[in-house]
Formats: C-alpha cells, structure tokens, sequence
C-alpha cells in the first residue's frame, strides 16, 4: 500500500509539471516542447489514479492473498485506461465542432 506522502509528493510534482506549462504558454514555447510536457504531466497524473485505486483495493481486500488483489486491480486499470481514452476523444472531438 502506497502511503499517503508519496501520493501527495507525486500530485505536487504534477502540480509543478503544470505550472511548467503555464509558463511555457505565457512564453509562447514551441508546441511540440509543451505538447511533449504535457503528455508527461498527464501520464503522471494518470499513474497517481492507479495508485489511489490501488490503496483502495488494498483497503476493501485487507487479508486477500496478494493474487486476489491483482486480479482485482488488472479489471479496474483496464476500465480507467479505456475512460481516458473515452474523455480524449471526446474532447478531441468537441473541438472539432
């Protein structure tokens, strides 16, 4: 189970990702240096879901075997990668109106 301090360091690191890229913006960076960035600060942020998914299986599951849990956890990653991927095409498409 990942502690509530790593959580919270890697949603700070996400935030100072943010704030790299609102800068970038202001400063009218390349759009591929702020594209690039922000993938990274998404795949972050992404990451940080998947641990809070996992605290929380590990929560409802507190005396599974360790296999149980896994088998819990793969179902739920697929659903939540496939979310967003809905949420992008969905803004992609949004945008295209």
């Amino acid at each position: 189970m990942v502690e509530r301090r790593e959580i919270t360091a890697r949603l700070r690191k996400v935030e100072g990702q943010v704030r790299g890229l609102q800068r970038m913006v202001d400063e009218e960076r390349d759009c591929e240096t702020i594209l690039i960035q922000l993938m990274a600060a998404r795949s972050a942020l992404d990451k940080v879901g998947l641990l809070i998914v996992s605290n929380y299986i590990d929560e409802c599951f507190p005396g599974e075997d360790p296999k149980v849990k896994e088998k819990a956890i793969r179902p739920l990653q697929f659903i939540l990668s496939r979310y967003s991927l809905l949420l992008e095409s969905e803004e992609l498409l949004s945008e295209d109106g």
